[in-house]
């Protein structure tokens, strides 16, 4: 229960940052309102040509006499809308966000750096974007297609189809647009449609509780495109928590201060500039912190500039009186 109030608080976030940031709404409902010209027409054709589907689909009612005739063909009208509403809610985001990937990824990118930090994007062209975002679109409606199609067929169960079946197809619906609708951060994240597939079913009332929401309000008419970016954003926050790798700065590199002493480096000094005789994790030999080791040699002394190259302790003179052949005094 607490995952399912945590995915509605989610969406509403998401629709308090849009709302906070005017700009980034008007960008995102560019690609939304395209999608919504192409659903309009699609749905329209639906519903004239339902009747004609319907007969179509029951040939072994044609002799049928009224009102069964009618009543099974107006439950099959019925659940064929009911099926194509549902369908195009979950292909709307798919299609929307394939259309407006380039508009949604900098959203998202956004809402990601308001938050204090943004992982970088992949380097991939945007062809190969496109590409994945397609390929993972279609791997997650084949899922929902192959569910849609058991509620489709349980919805002639007697009491069950009329009651049970449409909440649970909701849940089922609300489950993949999550699904859908955090692709964006996940791809920034690069984490396959398998594994935040396996994320979702692990927090099942996080997705559900975020996606639920979106999937009946989507299916008033129009709403869809005005809440489609705060959807976005709302996604890249439950992200956030969801996936939390790649959320904060990648730390200091300590590589090098632990690889031990640099031939560059002044005598007896890592590479990172530790005192001498001191080397980090990871130096030849040594075990993580231990002291001791010389580095490289010492270059030669160099002469002294402006004096004679004569011996420090240059020979006692020899002769009479001298001290020749008797060492110094104090050996």
């Amino acid at each position: 229960m607490r995952d399912l109030v945590a995915g509605i608080r989610y969406l509403g976030k998401g629709q308090r940052w849009v709302a906070q940031h005017g700009r980034w709404w008007g960008f995102g409902l560019i690609p939304a309102l395209i999608a919504l010209v192409l659903y309009a027409g699609v749905l329209t054709a639906l519903a004239l040509w339902s009747g004609d589907i319907a007969a179509w689909a029951t040939p072994f009612a044609d002799g049928w006499g009224e009102p069964w005739q009618g009543l099974l063909r107006g439950v099959f009208v019925a659940l064929l809308f009911a099926g194509g509403l549902t369908l195009s809610v979950l292909t709307f985001t798919a299609v929307t966000l394939l259309i407006g990937d380039p508009f949604y990824e900098s959203l998202s990118r956004a809402v990601e750096e308001s938050e204090g930090y943004c992982p970088p994007d992949p380097d991939r062209p945007l062809w190969q974007e496109i590409w994945i975002a397609l390929r993972d679109s279609v791997h997650v409606l084949l899922r929902a297609a192959g569910f849609g199609i058991l509620l489709f067929v349980l919805g002639f169960v007697p009491f069950l189809g009329q009651t049970v079946i449409p909440a649970i197809g909701f849940c089922v619906s609300g489950f993949f647009l999550a699904v859908e609708l955090t692709s964006v951060a996940m791809q920034r994240r690069e984490v396959p449609v398998r594994e935040r597939l396996r994320l979702l079913r692990g927090r099942k009332g996080l997705a559900v509780g975020f996606g639920t929401p979106v999937v009946l309000l989507f299916l008033i008419p129009f709403v869809a495109v005005v809440l489609m970016p705060g959807a976005v954003a709302g996604a890249t926050l439950l992200v956030r928590d969801l996936a939390p790798d790649g959320t904060e700065p990648p730390a200091p590199d300590e590589g090098a201060a632990a690889a031990g002493p640099d031939p560059a480096a002044p005598y007896g000094q890592t590479a990172a500039g530790a005192p001498y005789g001191q080397h980090g994790a990871g130096a030849p030999g040594q075990q993580p912190g231990a002291q001791g080791g010389f580095g490289p040699a010492p270059a030669p002394f160099p002469p002294s500039q402006g004096q004679s190259q004569a011996p420090r302790y240059p020979h006692p003179p020899s002769g009479p009186g001298s001290s020749a052949g008797r060492p110094p005094a104090g050996w």
